[in-house]
């Protein structure tokens, strides 16, 4: 996944840095998701009857569509592919905030 900033994110498309950060956070969690089921090779079916999300609304989260995609929904997806979430928060450079994340197999 191609790094980009927040700021430069919020100006391409015209959204607020918030907005842009959200969407971040939920394309690297996304991310780790499709990852997983490759890896384990866990069918969108069986992640929904895991997670109780929809079997359309994985296949919509999972296809890159970032619209209508709630966090609370993202994580009861990280949850029942049984990672965990580790967030830090610190300052850079430029000393302004930054946020990373990172999931780890429990």
């Amino acid at each position: 996944m191609k790094k980009t900033s927040a700021k430069s994110l919020s100006k391409k498309l015209g959204i607020s840095e918030s907005r842009a950060v959200e969407s971040i956070l939920k394309a690297k969690l996304i991310s780790a998701i499709i990852k997983t089921l490759d890896f384990e090779d866990i069918s969108h079916a069986d992640l929904s009857k895991r997670s109780g999300v929809p079997r359309s609304a994985i296949t919509g989260i999972l296809s890159g569509s970032l619209q209508k995609v709630t966090i609370d929904r993202v994580l009861r997806l990280i949850s029942a592919l049984e990672l965990e979430l580790d967030v830090k928060v610190r300052k850079v450079a430029s000393l302004k905030r930054r946020c990373q994340i990172f999931l780890y197999y429990i």
